[in-house]
């Protein structure tokens, strides 16, 4: 029988200084190696979540989600491992607040420069997650902000409903989805909520509101009512967001969620497969999307698909 595999997750840190874009690396005493942080999942977390949780575990290091920046699969302890990596912008205030003690796990966390910590790391696949970092900050593409696109969690089915379709509310498996997704949602660092005024959006982006201390504002336009009249807000939305470059979450339908994403292809480079997998989300998915902050017209650098299902 084929064993389970072990999932992880781990954050490639970078600032910069005056000597130079420097990135966040951990010695390992037990493996004797130098590497990116990373650790295991946590069951009921989700790979974003569990990424920010052991960034600041191992380092002491409270940071938002970039872009994602590679995974590898191995096998380790005769199981097969796979781990997702994300870059991070770290600020000087986050530098300062960062309480490190040296333990069993981690005897010391490093801020290198980047040709140095090339030569550091033990692995290949830390190696080339900071040549390709490199790579983004010649680009002008290491620098992002996110929209993330949430469907709402699974709601009674319509034909179990005899109230208005906006006001059908969520099943205990939608909140179920609704609690997993939104510390992970969190992890990117949102500033900005917005949702459709159906009962099932605003029930399914609470926890995140909650967590993240932010209000939420109800759109109509983003409902699936206006859409079905052709009133849909969506694109004007995403043109709003991709005009402040500002973290923002939206909630919406299945139906209303092409428009959205199409919006952000006119608004970025194409990635075809990821576009086309954020297109479909299913019921408590969210997709997120990474743009250039500081080109002339946003490009996508990356998009990513998560959730409970």
């Amino acid at each position: 029988m084929a064993l389970a595999t072990v999932y992880a997750a781990g954050v490639l840190c970078w600032r910069e200084t005056a000597e130079g874009v420097k990135v966040l690396l951990v010695r390992r005493p037990d493996y004797g190696d130098v590497s990116v942080p990373k650790g295991k999942l946590d069951p009921g977390e989700l790979l974003p979540e569990t990424a920010i949780r052991e960034l600041l575990e191992e380092t002491g290091v409270r940071a938002t989600l970039g872009a994602p920046i590679g995974s590898v699969s191995y096998t380790a302890g005769g199981r097969p491992k796979f781990v997702q990596y994300w870059a991070a912008e770290v600020l000087g205030h986050q530098v300062e607040s960062a309480q490190f003690t040296p333990n069993d796990e981690i005897s010391a966390v490093d801020w290198v420069l980047i040709a140095q910590a090339k030569k550091l790391v033990s692995y290949d696949h830390d190696r080339e997650m900071i040549a390709t970092l490199q790579d983004r900050i010649k680009r002008g593409a290491a620098r992002t902000f996110s929209i993330t696109i949430l469907r709402h969690g699974k709601a009674i089915p319509p034909g179990d409903w005899d109230g208005p379709d906006s006001t059908r509310p969520l099943l205990h498996r939608g909140l179920d989805q609704a609690m997993t997704a939104a510390p992970s949602i969190a992890a990117y660092g949102p500033a900005r909520l917005l949702s459709s005024t159906a009962t099932r959006c605003l029930t399914t982006i609470e926890p995140t509101a909650r967590l993240t201390g932010l209000a939420v504002k109800a759109s109509v336009g983003l409902s699936q009512d206006a859409y079905a009249e052709g009133l849909s807000k969506a694109a004007g939305q995403i043109e709003k967001r991709l005009a402040k470059r500002q973290n923002v979450v939206l909630c919406s339908h299945g139906p209303v969620i092409p428009e959205l994403v199409e919006a952000i292809r006119h608004g970025a480079a194409a990635h075809r497969t990821g576009l086309l997998r954020a297109s479909n989300l299913a019921t408590g998915e969210f997709a997120v999307f990474h743009l250039t902050a500081e080109t002339e017209r946003p490009h996508l650098v990356e998009v990513e698909v998560h959730g409970a299902g």
